[in-house]
C-alpha cells in the first residue's frame, strides 16, 4: 500500500509546488525520495541517478516556469523525480511496464518532456536548438540542460558547447557531477573536474570580492565583472568552460536547496548574453544507504526489498545476450591472438 505524504500528496504539477514555502522544500524532497525508492522497488529501474537529483529537481521546478521553460534531462536516467512532480505521480508504479510510463523522458508522454532522451550527451545540443528557436521567435522562455559528468565527456557535448559559446545564445547547462557514470568514470575529464572541485579557495575570495564590489555603483559593474574574471583566472587558472564562452559557476552542493535556489534564480534572471554553466556536486544514490554504498549496482536495479536492499532477480535459466556474446568472443580469442576486446566504461553492464 502506498504511503501518505504531508506535502507530496498535495502536488500534482509544478504549479502546486510553487505554493509551498521555501523552508518546506527540503521536507518535500525527503518525501519525494522516499516515494521514488518505494515505487522503483516495485518496478525496477534507474534508481541511483534519480536519487542524486531530488533536491535539484525540486529547485528547478520551483524556480523555472515549466513547461514553458524547458528542462532537458541527459541521459534520462535521472528523470523519475521529474515525472512524479509533473502529473505522473499516480502512474509512477507503472514505470517500464507494458502500457505504463517510459523509463526515460518521452515527448508523447508529457508536455513537460520537451526532448526524448535515452542516449548520452544529447542535452546541450538539443537545448541550444530550442534556445535558438526562442531567440528567433522573440520568446524569453528559459532552456535548461542537465548533463552528468559521464555524459559531458562525449564528443557530441563538446560540439554543442563549441556552438553555444560562439552563438552567445542564453541557455543554462547544469553539470551534475557525482563522480560516477554507470561505473566509475575514467579519462581526462574526470581528472579535470576533480581539480576544479579541489580549488575551494576561490569561493572565499570570490565572496570577499563581491562584498567589496557591492558597495560600488552600477556604472562600475562592468569593471567589477572584469576584475572578478581576473580573480577567477589568478586563483584557478580559469576553466575550460570559460574558455569555451560559458559563464561558469561552481562547484556547489547539489543537495543543499538553500544554495540551489538563489543560484538558479540568479541564472534565470541574468542579463548575461551567452550560455551559463552551473557545476553542482551530488552523490549518486543519495538518501538510500544501499545505493550510496554500491552506486554501480544500484544504477539500474531489478525489483528489490526496501528494508534489506536485496534485489529480486528473475528465475530464468536462459543465458543473457551479454553472456553469449562474451563466451563467443573468448572462444575465438583462444584461437586468434590478434583479437582485442574493447568495452565501454561500464564493464559490469557490457560484460
Amino acid at each position: 500500500m502506498r504511503k501518505e505524504y504531508e506535502l507530496l500528496d498535495k502536488i500534482n504539477f509544478p504549479s502546486d509546488l510553487k505554493k509551498i514555502s521555501e523552508r518546506k522544500l527540503q521536507k518535500l524532497a525527503d518525501e519525494l525520495r522516499e516515494e521514488m525508492i518505494d515505487a522503483v522497488s516495485v518496478t525496477g529501474g534507474h534508481l541511483g541517478a534519480s536519487l542524486g537529483v531530488v533536491e535539484l529537481t525540486v529547485a528547478l521546478h520551483y524556480i523555472f516556469n515549466t513547461p514553458n521553460d524547458k528542462l532537458i534531462w541527459d541521459v534520462g536516467h535521472q528523470c523519475y523525480p521529474h515525472k512524479i512532480l509533473t502529473g505522473r505521480k499516480g502512474k509512477i508504479r507503472t514505470l517500464r511496464q507494458g502500457g505504463g510510463l517510459s523509463g526515460f523522458t518521452k515527448r508523447s508522454e508529457s508536455e513537460y518532456d520537451p526532448f526524448g532522451a535515452a542516449h548520452s550527451s544529447t542535452s546541450i545540443s538539443s537545448a541550444l536548438g530550442i534556445a535558438e528557436a526562442n531567440k528567433l521567435s522573440n520568446k524569453s522562455d528559459n532552456v535548461v540542460a542537465i548533463i552528468g559528468d559521464g555524459a559531458i565527456s562525449a564528443g557530441m557535448a563538446y560540439e554543442a558547447m563549441n556552438n553555444a559559446g560562439a552563438s552567445k545564445t542564453k541557455m543554462i547547462v547544469i553539470l551534475n557531477d557525482n563522480d560516477m557514470s554507470i561505473a566509475k568514470p575514467v579519462g581526462a575529464m574526470r581528472t579535470y573536474l576533480a581539480k576544479l572541485l579541489s580549488g575551494k579557495i576561490y569561493f572565499s575570495l570570490r565572496e570577499t570580492f563581491k562584498l567589496i564590489t557591492s558597495a560600488f555603483s552600477k556604472r562600475f559593474s562592468a569593471k567589477a565583472g572584469r576584475a572578478e574574471d581576473f580573480l577567477r583566472s589568478a586563483v584557478t587558472g580559469g576553466t575550460m568552460f570559460n574558455s569555451m564562452g560559458f559563464y561558469y559557476v561552481g562547484p556547489i552542493d547539489g543537495h543543499d536547496i538553500n544554495v540551489l535556489l538563489p543560484i538558479l534564480r540568479n541564472a534565470r534572471d541574468s542579463k548575461h548574453e551567452g550560455p551559463i554553466m552551473i557545476h553542482i556536486k551530488t552523490q549518486k544514490g543519495k538518501g538510500y544507504s544501499y545505493a550510496e554504498k554500491a552506486s554501480d549496482n544500484y544504477h539500474g536495479v531489478s525489483k528489490f526489498d526496501v528494508t534489506t536492499g536485496k534485489q529480486i532477480k528473475s528465475g530464468t535459466n536462459l543465458p543473457t545476450y551479454t553472456k553469449v556474446f562474451a563466451n563467443t568472443l573468448i572462444k575465438h580469442a583462444q584461437k586468434d591472438s590478434k583479437i582485442v576486446g574493447v568495452t565501454a566504461a561500464m564493464p559490469a553492464g557490457t560484460g
